[in-house]
């Protein structure tokens, strides 16, 4: 019976996501769809929903993106874009996001490199302990 309300949370939250992406300028939708697929090839069984108003990866707080005015922002959790400082040089980036132009084509091997870097990173984290 819980395996039914999951699949069922998986299917409400990834139409949320759809309804995001078809919210967006028309001109947009498709970098956008660019952006989702290389998170879901690379994390397929992470759960896609809507957190902070945007599109978010979870199986340990993968990743988030939006659409802004001139960019769209890809959102990992530190330190994975310092520690692809060199391949981010095209980009603004800050300590836990990247902007992609939207003048600009998807680098979609990027995405995923750094998405499973994120992974990486979350299977050998420490668990807190109280």
């Amino acid at each position: 019976m819980a395996v039914h309300k999951e699949v069922d949370l998986m299917k409400k939250t990834s139409r949320e996501v759809d309804a995001y992406i078809a919210r967006a300028p028309k001109e947009v939708q498709g970098k956008l769809k660019e952006v989702r697929k290389a998170i879901r090839e690379v994390a397929p069984n992470a759960v896609e929903s809507i957190s902070y108003m945007m599109p978010s990866y979870d199986k340990g707080r993968i990743a988030w993106f939006s659409i802004m005015k001139t960019h769209i922002g890809l959102y990992l959790r530190p330190p994975i874009i310092a520690e692809h400082k060199k391949e981010l040089a095209g980009y603004k980036t800050t300590k836990s996001a990247i902007q992609f132009p939207l003048d600009k084509r998807i680098p979609v091997r990027l995405i995923k490199k750094l998405v499973k870097a994120r992974m990486k990173k979350n299977s050998f984290s420490k668990p807190f302990i109280y």
